[in-house]
């Protein structure tokens, strides 16, 4: 069997060493890996990982994506060894940092600023160097955050102090029991039932309305789950990575729920009554106050989420816009129609926002849907279920199933946001045509100067 180096190489392909052809597969296994640990969808990371792999020589590169699992294989000719590489995700966590520096360097390749070598290097700087924000800086993010929240759903100053110094509470005793190898779920009950406990025995002495501090911390809580990408996995063909991680969203939204029981059902043995929050009548103060609410609460979770300091301010001016545009919309529709309308002017906007700010839009897009996430639909339906009566148990399994409506409502309407808001030229057409569903993560297309293309002629071998 001849040698892979030694195989004929079709058409005008430069001939690639076993070397290089390793070295380039373990290059782009490493950047699908930190765009899917930091919570890119399969279809950006199997478009990202062709592109890259095409850039560089490896044409018709086989890549495959599986929840954790990344598969990569490659063959030059069939009568050469085929060389296949995998690699797992080991740690999944929101890191708009790294994402963003990955995409940059991703950029740089394609624009022929940095070879093989160079790039390999850079990707190991950024996957080996830290943040420059605190770690503390973090938890007071989410503490913001989690405040924010509250002021948007309409608490008083009281409420809004007791949703962050819960939320602060629960970040660190989430970080001690990840450190500790606990399971998510285990970690989103204790979280949620900590909430819950701590604002019923501040509700004892100084008599607050704490459904809204409870509300805020649900919020806060699933901000963390990756029900975007999970949603984006289904909607453009990845059903299997889509369903493995529907099930992982799902069972940490049901630690939340049973954490969030645990503490209402409390309340109730020591004769405190947590009634459900219903929306008042809106009015100039109330609106006012759930946009603020809504511009801080975004902007705070992508500070918390390590996203650029440029992008904070336009994050919280694209959610107060998205939660004007949701109060805004008409009544008729019902309340998950006007969520699925302000995602899809988040997902309109964010596009050119995200170029002007030179990050990912997934950068902008999950930040700016986090005030419009369904913490009012499940605190209301937990504390209807827990009532005795056969109708409150009834509403309260309707707005369950709201609160899953509007989940849906939210990925959906963002994804078809991108659609309409990305250019769909010659290059990007060819692209999403093999992956049906548009770009969050990573270019749409190389754009080479006029120097690159000529180099890379060079490279090439003629045709006969």
């Amino acid at each position: 069997m001849p040698a892979v180096h030694d195989a004929p190489v079709p058409g005008n392909l430069r001939r690639v060493e076993p070397r290089e052809v390793n070295l380039t597969l373990d290059f782009c296994l490493k950047v699908g890996e930190l765009l899917l640990s930091s919570g890119a969808g399969a279809a950006d990371v199997v478009a990202t990982m062709r592109t890259l792999s095409r850039h560089l020589g490896l044409r018709n590169a086989e890549v495959d994506v599986t929840f954790v699992n990344l598969e990569m294989a490659y063959q030059e000719s069939p009568e050469a060894v085929p060389v296949l590489l995998t690699r797992q995700v080991k740690q999944r966590t929101i890191d708009y940092e790294d994402l963003t520096r990955v995409d940059h360097l991703v950029r740089a390749v394609l624009r022929d600023e940095a070879d093989l070598k160079a790039a390999r290097a850079e990707l190991g700087r950024i996957r080996s160097t830290g943040h420059g924000r605190r770690r503390w800086a973090i938890s007071v993010g989410l503490a913001v955050m989690a405040a924010g929240v509250a002021l948007q759903l309409g608490g008083e100053l009281a409420v809004v102090l007791l949703a962050g110094v819960a939320a602060l509470i629960i970040d660190r005793l989430q970080g001690l029991m990840s450190r500790r190898r606990v399971p998510v779920f285990y970690q989103q009950v204790a979280a949620a039932g900590v909430a819950s406990l701590l604002a019923v025995c501040v509700s004892v002495p100084f008599d607050l309305e704490v459904s809204t501090a409870i509300t805020a911390n649900i919020v806060v809580l699933l901000a963390g789950l990756g029900f975007m990408g999970a949603l984006q996995d289904a909607l453009t063909g990845f059903y299997i990575t889509a369903g493995a991680r529907i099930t992982e969203v799902l069972l940490s939204t049901a630690g939340i729920i049973g954490g969030v029981s645990a503490g209402i059902a409390m309340a109730r043995m020591v004769g405190l009554h947590l009634p459900p929050i219903d929306p008042g009548a809106v009015d100039l103060r109330s609106v006012s106050r759930a946009l603020t609410g809504a511009a801080i609460g975004a902007a705070a979770f992508a500070y918390a989420s390590y996203g650029p300091r440029r992008t904070l301010l336009p994050i919280a001016l694209v959610a107060a816009a998205a939660e004007g545009i949701a109060l805004g919309f008409p009544e008729e529709f019902g309340g998950t129609w006007a969520v699925a309308g302000a995602a899809f002017f988040v997902g309109l906007v964010s596009y050119s926002v995200s170029g002007r700010l030179r990050v990912p839009p997934l950068v902008i897009v999950v930040p700016a849907v986090v005030p419009l996430l369904p913490g009012i639909s499940i605190y209301r339906g937990l504390t209807l279920l827990g009532a005795h009566g056969n109708e409150d148990a009834s509403r309260g399994l309707l707005a369950m199933f709201a609160a899953a409506s509007i989940a849906v409502a939210l990925a959906s309407g963002v994804i078809f946001g991108e659609y309409v808001a990305q250019p769909l030229g010659r290059e990007a057409r060819r692209v999403e045509s093999r992956l049906a569903g548009p770009r969050l993560v990573g270019p749409l297309r190389a754009r080479t100067t006029r120097r690159s293309r000529r180099e890379r002629r060079k490279r090439l071998v003629p045709r006969p």
